[in-house]
């Protein structure tokens, strides 16, 4: 319901970006005029080369390759592949190192390996391989970074398939499983320690190998043995350690992913062949820890979420990038087809002062001298916690307090530090959170927000369902969802999540949150945006290899 660590890092990084960006804007003052940069790309690099800003030193650049590192450079997800690409826009998947997936009964998975595949070193790549790699992780669990063995009771091999049986009927753990990073057991096998190994010079099954390395830039190379090396145009990638939105902006970059004030004014405004696309990547949500009165009360929960504006809200947040979200969780349109056509305005819940009202003297809340009481005359009064440093998030709580401040409500606002905001979350000490709904997989976004069985005490760390939300119906579609194969019965399920969420309100949803993807198109045709939103804009995790796998080389006269 909340960033997961990805997204938390992702955000991090990019609120760095932000502060380089109000420097760079203060740069481009001088006697109050403003100064337009203009960006070119850099002549001495070749038409198949990609400049590509998806990697940070800090300050330096650690040569550590190891997949199942946090601190990986960015390109590791380039090297190892896994066995199947998931969109997360819209959940779509795409096999890859497992050419068919298949779903027999709802505790088994039968992945069919991809047969023809070799390392970047020349040996085979083989269904011995994956069957390695999961033992690897499951022998070493701080590497199972997807989960993959909560779900996972023994594993077998027969000829080219790779065969799962779960731990109980849970076929969505399909969608978790199948994102795992495969390794090669012929040279993992030596390694002492896999769990603290930098892997410096990585072998992988995917598009790239690594070229040069140093602190300060390290390159990649077409892998020429990748089993879809035909897809592949852009030889060679250039990954610089210095990548401020500064840096992006004037230094001719080909993809970056960074949020960017004003980004017509700076990034497209800086070459004729800067773009942009900023797809919604969640729901951004106020989340009401239920174990705190009145919190627990629907009706209140109800009145916060009428009293609100997302229009304003959205608008201050993202400076206008992205739009209200609806209160189903889903990311329109990308996932309209998931979406129930019964619920009103998609979801969307229109600003309604007297429907709010209404709802807080539902729940024993009434306006005297401009203040909205309780039965004893105190006023409503509550914290909002939010992530010191996460800039759009203060931004959305500002607007929320000023908007509930209209109606009586005192609200404060509380900004710990980003490991403060994790640990307040996890132990339940808040009363409401800024957080996260959604995602382009349905079944892990509700379960992950909404399953009983992670709403543990106040005190008691948890790692999912941050508000403590407890309803016997929702944990009952969930089983139902997780011992069903069929498409049909899952998506009646989805409607009757969707409707839950829609009429409980067990989090607020106010806006989207952005994918922050910019990328110049005079050498390179073939970009995801809204028209064709076969992946995320962003460079970091497993969807680049969609990204590059589409990619043409610009022929003249294009």
């Amino acid at each position: 319901m909340t960033h997961t660590t990805h997204e938390r890092t992702k955000v991090r990084r990019r609120r760095r970006l932000g502060a380089a960006a109000m420097i760079a804007a203060a740069a481009l003052l001088v006697s109050g005029c403003s100064i337009q940069i203009k960006s070119e790309q850099d002549p001495t690099i070749p038409a198949d080369t990609m400049l590509l800003a998806a990697d940070k030193g800090t300050p330096m650049l650690e040569r550590n390759f190891n997949p199942y590192l946090v601190n990986k450079r960015a390109a590791s997800s380039y090297i190892y592949e896994p066995l199947v690409v998931i969109n997360v826009l819209d959940g779509e998947e795409t096999p890859w190192l497992a050419e068919k997936v298949d779903l027999p009964d709802a505790r088994t998975i039968d992945y069919t390996i991809r047969d023809g595949a070799t390392w970047s070193d020349g040996e085979a790549f083989t269904p011995e391989d994956v069957m390695f790699t999961f033992d690897l992780i499951k022998k070493f669990p701080t590497l199972d970074v997807k989960g993959a063995w909560q779900h996972i009771d023994t594993i077998e091999v027969k000829g080219q398939h790779v065969i799962m049986h779960l731990l109980d009927d849970d076929a969505p753990a399909s969608d978790i499983i199948s994102q795992t990073l495969i390794v090669p057991e012929h040279i993992w096998k030596d390694v002492k320690s896999p769990d603290t190994w930098r892997n410096p010079d990585p072998v992988g099954t995917g598009p790239y190998v690594l070229g040069n390395f140093s602190s300060q830039q390290y390159t990649m190379d077409k892998n020429e043995s990748y089993w879809q090396a035909d897809k592949i145009e852009v030889n060679h990638l250039v990954l610089p350690a210095s990548t401020s939105e500064l840096d992006i902006v004037t230094k001719g970059f080909d993809w970056a992913y960074a949020f960017m004030s004003n980004v017509e004014g700076t990034w497209v405004d800086a070459n004729a062949n800067n773009k942009y696309w900023f797809p919604p990547g969640g729901v951004i949500s106020l989340v009401p820890n239920m174990d705190v009165a009145p919190f627990d009360n629907v009706d209140v929960r109800r009145g916060l979420a009428l009293a609100l504006d997302r229009d304003k809200i959205a608008d201050a947040a993202t400076e206008g990038y992205l739009g209200a979200a609806g209160q189903s969780g889903l990311m329109l349109p990308n996932q309209n087809a998931e979406l129930d056509p019964t619920i009103p305005n998609e979801g969307l819940i229109a600003q309604d002062t007297a429907g709010a009202l209404e709802a807080f003297a539902a729940a024993g809340y009434t306006q005297q001298d401009g203040k909205l009481v309780d039965a004893s005359g105190t006023q409503f009064t509550f914290s909002i916690t939010t992530a010191n440093g996460y800039a759009d998030w203060l931004r959305a709580v500002q607007e929320v307090r000023k908007e509930l401040t209209a109606l009586g409500i005192d609200v404060q606002i509380k900004q710990p530090q980003p490991p403060g905001y994790q640990q307040a979350i996890q132990s339940g000490d808040f009363q409401v959170a800024m957080g996260g709904m959604g995602g382009g997989i349905i079944f892990q976004a509700y379960n992950n927000g909404f399953n009983s069985e992670f709403a543990k005490p106040i005190g008691e760390t948890t790692s999912s369902n941050f508000g403590r939300y407890k309803n016997a119906e929702m944990d009952e579609l969930l089983a139902q969802y997780k011992q069903t194969t069929d498409e049909a019965a899952r998506l009646e399920l989805s409607h009757r999540m969707q409707q839950i969420v829609y009429n409980d309100l067990p989090v607020i949803g106010m806006y989207y949150g952005g994918l922050w993807g910019l990328y110049n198109d005079a050498k390179l045709t073939g970009w995801p945006d809204a028209d064709n939103p076969y992946a995320p804009p962003q460079t970091y995790d497993q969807t680049p290899l969609l990204v590059f796998t589409h990619l043409k080389l610009r022929k003249d006269g294009e």
